[in-house]
């Protein structure tokens, strides 16, 4: 309560100094309210945790939280279960409200103030062009609010038919929608049972696919979701992993075959969608198959959905133009042009993509240099470094899906929270502030 007045007087305050600026947004403005945004109401977030005790530190505070709003899902925390409700619902909340995006919910709200929103959501969505539903940017955001409402209330009534409290089954449908991974157990979801766990996969799933396919679903345009590029992959790719995996471990001789296909399908959907959530320790499982899950940690959810990490999208553009450079070299005046969802992609998006990817590593190589650097073995730094880069959660190594980030020094979880901010806002948004060209007039 305490928190919440503070922050309310604190809105208002902000409200009546700055009422009479210029409320016109261009593109600068409109990135620097993007990444200050997250920061300060991640500020702002962990002070029930500050003030209940439940995290009197205020590094580890302000990493829980960025975590929540970032949906990145890494931890700090060591018995969760002792937390009160009231602090375990706020932390399921800062997930479901990152989940879509604080931006997209400002798209909604700014308007209201005589503020236009199309820069911001162009700003949250660089390199790829956003489905627009509704020719007003105002109403897209709201379609796209209710689909994630709607989704949310049914996985909240399936899990609660398997049993699940209504508290338990909230917070986890919170964390779901929002790819998050914020359980409310310290096994996360390793002891429910295969029903509460088949529920989530499929939520998982759906949380990982573009929203504006929802909106197509719920139209009947079931043929259009199918035709989708982006979505085929996703699916095929996803599930023939899980196979793959899943032949592996019966191979190893690991008993139940359905356990096996459940925990392999699981942790595809759950790492290739940024999610988080742990129903077995794929560390246990043998190194040979360590190689698939840290490849999975590069793919991430559909563009346009609420998933972190580089996108499927990106994925078949480089894959595309990188195979039509053999054609170009067997016919070098030949324009050949990329394809995707049957229609020709400009030059400039291609370029984007590349660009995204190349950022996306060195950020990766340079993550993992300074997390070695503040005292963290490699594995352990590789796993830190790409599980928040890609909004993850759990990585390998010392981070890995049953340990957590309490033990990285001060100086580790700044950075990587600045890492988890980077990731979910797709690197340019953030990366262009600190860009001489940016302050120029």
């Amino acid at each position: 309560m305490n928190s919440g007045i503070f922050t309310f007087i604190t809105g208002i305050l902000t409200w009546y100094f700055t009422k009479d600026a210029e409320k016109k947004i261009g593109k600068r403005e409109a990135y620097l309210i993007v990444s200050l945004a997250w920061i300060v109401i991640s500020l702002f977030g962990m002070i029930p945790y500050l003030l209940s005790g439940a995290i009197p530190n205020v590094t580890d505070a302000f990493f829980e939280t960025i975590s929540g709003f970032t949906t990145t899902g890494a931890s700090i925390l060591t018995d969760i279960e002792s937390l009160p409700k009231g602090i375990l619902f706020w932390r399921a909340m800062t997930h479901w409200i990152g989940g879509m995006g604080i931006i997209v919910l400002s798209v909604a709200v700014l308007p209201l103030l005589g503020i236009g929103g199309m820069q911001l959501f162009v700003a949250e969505m660089p390199g790829i062009t956003p489905d627009k539903l509704h020719p007003r940017i105002t109403a897209t955001a709201k379609r796209l609010w209710l689909i994630y409402v709607a989704l949310t209330f049914a996985e909240t009534v399936f899990l609660m038919l398997g049993d699940m409290s209504f508290f338990d089954s909230l917070a986890h449908s919170f964390a779901t929608m929002a790819t998050g991974g914020f359980s409310t157990q310290n096994a996360s979801v390793a002891n429910y049972s295969p029903y509460l766990q088949y529920v989530i996969i499929v939520f998982m799933i759906l949380a990982g696919t573009n929203f504006t396919l929802h909106y197509f679903a719920i139209h009947g345009k079931l043929r259009t979701v199918w035709k989708n590029e982006e979505y085929r992959t996703y699916i095929l790719f996803t599930f023939g992993f899980a196979v793959i995996i899943t032949l592996l471990l019966i191979f190893e001789g690991n008993g139940d075959v359905e356990k096996i296909f459940r925990d392999s399908l699981f942790q595809v959907v759950s790492i290739v969608t940024t999610t988080g959530f742990v129903s077995a320790d794929y560390l246990l499982w043998p190194a040979h198959i360590w190689i698939f899950i840290f490849v999975l940690m590069f793919i991430g959810g559909s563009a346009g959905s609420t998933g972190g990490g580089i996108k499927i999208a990106r994925h078949i553009l480089l894959l595309k133009s990188s195979a039509l450079e053999f054609k170009r070299m067997i016919h070098p005046r030949a324009v050949i042009p990329v394809r995707y969802n049957q229609k020709t992609v400009s030059e400039e998006i291609i370029h984007l993509v590349l660009a995204f990817f190349m950022f996306y590593m060195l950020t990766f190589f340079f993550g993992t240099f300074i997390m070695t650097w503040v005292g963290l073995d490699f594995s352990s730094a590789v796993g830190a470094t790409i599980a928040s880069l890609g909004n993850i959660g759990p990585g390998i190594g010392d981070v890995g899906p049953v340990e957590n980030y309490s033990g990285i020094p001060a100086v580790g979880k700044w950075f990587l929270s600045f890492l988890m901010l980077l990731g979910r806002l797709e690197l340019f948004t953030v990366l262009i502030i600190f860009s001489p060209a940016f302050w120029r007039k």
